[in-house]
């Protein structure tokens, strides 16, 4: 893991020198726009189930089609599993879910394995390219590229996915579907949930809540997933995941941004406007905490094969 992170974090440094339901705090002018610190309690309120249900993506397929995988499965409580694809390797797990608590239906998207080489390569495929307009139609004319990897990843399980979370709405009668996921999990979510806000029918609420997100588009793209889905995604103090592929190459993070920056696990702030430079865009390369990728975020919620907590 270490490695990784820093040779991304090391490739970064040579080539660059909507929140959901969150209170406002104390607001801090700057000279980019402002900062709004946020309670824990906000942000529990808005994203320690989604960070709950991604960490349950790193756990082994078996486990989590039986909802065995141990304390994440159990912290979730009465969740049903309804479907899961992928291999955990050149084709990342997800599943989906029905979460009774609010009648949802759940989307997760697995994070890189950093023990499958064939995981990482989806990582390392930077270049740009032209977003595939027949899955998502009212994106054409508009310029919109993304990174390569994430965007064959996510083509990978498409069809299976809106299949099954179709299948799951009409089941359950729910009218929301919730999307999240970690590192490359986070990026493949944010692809899922623009799809399927494009693609289910309009009176469903598609909601995406990440963690530790990776730029994963033009200028272009990030403009589409603030005007359609809307992201929220947290990152962890000098993760430097957050901060590639860098901007230098084109890429831009969406709005959305959630930062803590500190380990008091009891620090957050939002982050208005796109690559706000007064949270994770402005870490020093000097800085670098890769151990900060997994966590913990809050509520000691890390992910990771290794740092989830699966049985």
């Amino acid at each position: 893991m270490f490695a990784l992170l820093t040779v991304l974090a090391l490739f970064s440094s040579t080539l660059s020198a909507p929140i959901l339901g969150l209170s406002p705090g104390t607001e801090n002018a700057s000279a980019t726009g402002t900062t709004t610190s946020l309670a824990l309690a906000n942000v529990e309120s808005s994203l320690k189930r989604p960070a709950q249900f991604a960490r349950v993506a790193f756990c082994s397929s078996a486990s989590i089609s039986n909802w065995t995988c141990g304390p994440p499965c159990t912290a979730l409580g009465n969740v049903t599993f309804l479907q899961s694809g992928g291999d955990q390797g050149l084709i990342p797990l997800y599943y989906i879910a029905h979460d009774p608590t609010d009648n949802s239906i759940v989307v997760a998207h697995e994070g890189t394995d950093t023990a499958n080489i064939l995981s990482i390569l989806n990582d390392v495929e930077l270049g740009l390219v032209d977003l595939n307009v027949t899955r998502f139609p009212s994106s054409a004319g508009k310029g919109i590229q993304v990174h390569s990897g994430f965007q064959q990843t996510f083509e990978r399980t498409a069809d299976g996915l809106l299949a099954g979370v179709s299948k799951g709405l009409s089941d359950t009668g729910a009218k929301k579907v919730a999307v999240s996921g970690h590192s490359l999990g986070a990026a493949v979510a944010t692809m899922t949930g623009a799809f399927l806000k494009q693609s289910v029918d309009p009176s469903v609420d598609v909601s995406l809540a990440v963690f530790g997100l990776p730029r994963g588009g033009n200028q272009a793209w990030a403009d589409f997933l603030d005007s359609t889905v809307g992201v929220t995604y947290m990152t962890n103090q000098q993760d430097p995941i957050p901060t590639v592929p860098p901007r230098s190459l084109g890429f831009q993070h969406p709005s959305g941004e959630i930062h803590s920056f500190d380990q008091s696990q009891n620090n957050f702030t939002s982050c208005p406007g796109q690559d706000n430079e007064h949270c994770s865009t402005g870490n020093s390369v000097l800085e670098v905490n890769a151990t900060n990728h997994d966590g913990p975020y809050f509520d000691d919620i890390t992910f990771g094969r290794t740092r989830s907590g699966c049985t």
